[in-house]
């Protein structure tokens, strides 16, 4: 599912579940408020946070970790899943 800047300002303001793939370490350092960080390697361990989501927002450092969190979460059978890059293109629409 391809995203317009428009399209995941208004996802962001219905309430998607914002997924941080980053370490822990890169959260840390910064991070999008109200997100919930769940490290790449960590996915398919935590697949419980993801169930019962309306949309599911996921970003990264640079979009590259995020699309192969998209595919690992559609690999599980969410068909609702975002890739939004990087975690500043998330950030510029959450108040």
């Amino acid at each position: 599912m391809e995203v317009t800047s428009f399209d995941l300002k208004d996802i962001i303001e219905q309430g998607a579940f914002l997924a941080d793939v980053r370490t822990p370490g890169e959260f840390m350092e910064g991070h999008v408020k109200g997100s919930v960080n769940i490290p790449l390697d960590s996915i398919p361990d935590q697949l419980d946070k993801f169930k019962n989501r309306k949309t599911i927002v996921v970003f990264c450092r640079s979009g590259g970790r995020s699309n192969m969190a998209k595919n690992i979460l559609q690999q599980h059978g969410f068909s609702n899943v975002i890739n939004a890059g990087t975690w500043e293109n998330v950030n510029r629409f959450v108040k």
